[in-house]
């Protein structure tokens, strides 16, 4: 299977083979193990950004041709999403964002209607991004997860029964950036929608990893927002998406506001454009648009089944092997890999995360992540944190609080860079004291 996909996937991929320095001034083929983070872009994508930019021109805003092609391909983009996620474009829309956490403030700030009185359910699971925005204009309440960091259904319900008449909406991640488990987005639908509720969906780490179907809007267990981010998918140059109904996009002022989002304007009247224009101020982020469609496009010619199949292949192995390494603790549901995408958290007993990412990095080429990965009150709940502990966190510096590491793969990945892995956490995990030794008050970066 590794040798089959390797020689498909790998290639479309740029970046994979470049060289990187160690601490000894050695240079190494760099693995990245940090796709949840950012991916690198597509082959594909930069080619057609290139293809394109001799007819870059100006978005809603010229009658040359080069304007006119370029407005063109910008609302033909949104028609690619759509397909993509499997939506009704006379019931749902897409609005062009930078990112998944813009996409999340805008829909907070565009749903809001003074109605501070109003829940937000949300989940102990959540990345930031689909948190701190809406503690500012609602009350939130969260929903629980088990003792493996799983969201509790149960008490979901619970808060429902309880808010019920009162909720504006229920915002769950896809799946988690630090564990990588999977919620179950169609039955947490069927069950918010029994209670005349709506669901946002945090697509961030969901839409690169597996196949999404917002489902048709007459369906009870459709999607009713989701939102994700280009640079997620192996397409970078800024650009998010947010989608969801036309009629709720439509009734919603504009959170900010500028060039295109007017039809009329007196000193003293303003009539706001149609949605999406009213709610994409300013000159418009082709270039952006097109990377996405560019990747969408190539992901759904491979088949994202295919791609889930494959990097939960990478995930087993990767699972089975770090088990057998003494000292090593992994967390999550991590043996369930039917509900989680291609994220693995870990430790290494005795050394501290952000010193087992750089060992990693500078001894042995490895990207990867470490820290509570923008979801602190969910790292709280995995390491088992007390209250104690958590306030005592509190005054210690960043780069001091409890954490994990976080190895991530993306589709170009490869068992041959797993073995990688696990010889360097081996052989970490074996030299304990050396290694903590030599990095415990080292401050050079690999760039000086």
């Amino acid at each position: 299977m590794s040798s089959k996909y390797n020689n498909v996937y790998r290639k479309l991929v740029v970046g994979v083979n470049n060289k990187v320095p160690l601490i000894d001034g050695t240079l190494v083929t760099g693995i990245n193990f940090d796709n949840a983070a950012t991916t690198p872009p597509l082959f594909c994508v930069l080619d057609d950004i290139i293809h394109f930019s001799p007819y870059y021109s100006s978005v809603h805003r010229g009658e040359g041709y080069k304007s006119q092609v370029s407005t063109m391909l910008y609302e033909e983009s949104r028609d690619v999403i759509g397909k993509f996620v499997n939506y009704d474009p006379n019931y749902m829309q897409t609005i062009f964002v930078k990112n998944c956490s813009e996409a999340i403030n805008k829909l907070c700030n565009i749903l809001y209607e003074g109605d501070k009185d109003k829940v937000i359910l949300s989940s102990y699971m959540e990345h930031h991004s689909n948190d701190l925005p809406w503690r500012a204009k609602y009350k939130i309440d969260y929903i629980n997860v088990d003792d493996v960091g799983n969201l509790d259904l149960n008490d979901l319900e619970n808060k429902l029964i309880k808010y019920q008449g009162n909720i504006k909406l229920v915002t769950i991640t896809g799946a988690s950036n630090v564990t990588g488990h999977k919620n179950h987005i169609y039955s947490i639908s069927r069950l918010v929608h029994k209670y005349d509720c709506k669901l946002l969906v945090d697509g961030a780490q969901l839409v690169p990893h597996a196949p999404v179907d917002l489902r048709p809007f007459n369906c009870d267990d459709h999607i009713d927002f989701i939102a994700f981010s280009g640079h997620k998918i192996y397409a970078p140059f800024g650009s998010g998406v947010l989608i969801g109904p036309k009629e709720t996009f439509e009734h919603c002022h504009p959170d900010h506001v500028g060039g295109g989002t007017i039809s009329f304007v007196t000193p003293d009247y303003v009539r706001w454009a149609s949605s999406p224009d009213k709610h994409e101020a300013g000159s418009p982020n082709i270039l952006g648009s097109l990377a996405i469609v560019s990747s969408i496009r190539k992901l759904s010619s491979l088949g994202m089944k295919n791609l889930e199949n494959y990097e939960r292949y990478l995930t087993e192995y990767a699972t089975a092997n770090l088990l057998l390494i003494p000292y090593v603790t992994l967390y999550g549901d991590y043996l369930n890999f039917n509900d989680k995408v291609s994220i693995i958290s870990f430790n290494i007993e005795g050394v501290h995360h952000g010193t087992l990412a750089k060992i990693l990095s500078y001894e042995f080429g490895i990207a990867v992540r470490s820290g509570c990965f923008c979801a602190q009150p969910y790292m709280q709940k995995l390491l088992n944190a007390s209250q104690k502990e958590i306030v005592r966190n509190m005054s210690l510096p960043k780069e001091s609080y409890p954490g994990t590491v976080r190895i991530s793969f993306g589709m170009y990945n490869t068992i041959d860079e797993i073995n990688r892995l696990l010889y360097a956490i081996d052989e970490i995990a074996l030299n304990r004291k050396y290694y903590i030794k030599k990095y415990r008050n080292i401050k050079r970066t690999l760039l000086d």
